[in-house]
């Protein structure tokens, strides 16, 4: 079937793996067995890879680089477009662990952000979390209501 479409398997990228036994990538998805912190037992899962948690950060960080001269409200609205964007395409599995480094990623960019800008010693905590990290300001995945998707309706 795949000779008749023109298709060759890479034989470097192709393997065949026990999904109850061993993870695997597919699709930025790490697809695998884990287990319950509480009790122990192990179950099928599916979380976001290692790899693509790596690369929405770094995504972040090319935003929020010293060189970018924008305005707040745009650099926040593209932010949050990224993040809402990286959410929705990995809104199935065990999402907790890739949402906490993410957001403690992103919090500790956003604040570096108008820090560096007003000159102001420090990390900018006290003075500028308020005013764009959280509710009004850029999005936090840990609060990102999960719905479930209108096809499962």
């Amino acid at each position: 079937m795949m000779t008749k479409l023109g298709l060759t398997l890479n034989e470097t990228k192709t393997s065949v793996k026990n999904a109850r036994l061993e993870s695997f990538d597919f699709l930025g998805y790490t697809l695998g067995p884990r287990h319950f912190r509480n009790g122990g037992r192990w179950y099928l899962s599916a979380a976001p890879s290692k790899k693509s948690v790596l690369r929405i950060k770094r995504k972040v960080s090319e935003l929020l680089t010293p060189g970018n001269k924008g305005a707040w409200p745009e650099v926040q609205a593209r932010l949050n477009r990224l993040l809402g964007g990286w959410s929705a395409y990995f809104s199935y599995g065990s999402l907790a662990t890739a949402h906490q480094a993410v957001d403690r990623h992103v919090f500790d960019r956003v604040l570096a952000f108008p820090r560096r800008r007003h000159k102001t010693p420090g990390r900018g905590v006290r003075r500028f979390s308020d005013q764009i990290y959280g509710n009004s300001g850029v999005l936090v995945l840990n609060r990102v209501r999960k719905v479930s998707p209108t096809c499962a309706l």
